[in-house]
């Protein structure tokens, strides 16, 4: 029941109109797998410009390289996990956790996607992974940060924070899906 479930609000969301807030392009990944996180920004603020993005790492999330944009300067944040991680066989207790594109202009009547590759946490209790964004369009800033609670529409908050949400692999996702 509870694959399906999951299923039916995967469906649900693909067919939901595309929103004006900062989104991730694929919403669903398997526990343990590698994640290309696409981040989508459809648009400036109030019709200025963006100028910067900046994404918070969920504890869990390991092993972050983030991809280089064109004419936007990348930094990252590093710092200690809450726990030891292992990658590759070995422990990891720090990384990334901070991704940040600066100085770049993207018009507020255009939109492009900033991007990171991920190691998702293999902790089958972890249901669903919120990625805090914030735009920045020179000197004023967006928080997409809101994370609904249990029993709480999504859809119906002012800023919400991009979700993925994890399942296993054969949960209606093949290797090829990440």
């Amino acid at each position: 029941m509870k694959r399906f479930l999951l299923a039916g609000v995967a469906i649900l969301a693909l067919t939901v109109p595309a929103s004006a807030h900062v989104t991730l392009e694929t919403g669903m990944a398997s526990w343990g797998s590698y994640y290309k996180a696409v981040f989508r920004v459809p648009h400036g603020c109030d019709g200025s410009a963006t100028t910067g993005v900046s994404v918070e790492i969920p504890e869990g999330v390991i092993s972050v390289k983030p991809m280089p944009k064109p004419g936007w300067k990348l930094a990252t944040v590093t710092g200690k996990y809450a726990k030891t991680y292992t990658s590759h066989g070995k422990p990891v207790s720090d990384g990334v956790k901070r991704v940040e594109w600066s100085s770049g202009s993207l018009p507020d009547d255009e939109f492009d996607e900033f991007v990171f590759l991920a190691k998702l946490p293999d902790d089958k209790e972890i249901m669903r992974l919120f990625f805090p964004v914030t735009q920045t369009c020179g000197k004023v800033s967006v928080s997409w940060n809101q994370i609904a609670k249990p029993g709480e529409d999504p859809h119906k908050l002012a800023n919400p924070a991009p979700a993925l949400d994890l399942m296993g692999a054969h949960d209606g996702m093949g290797h090829m899906d990440h």
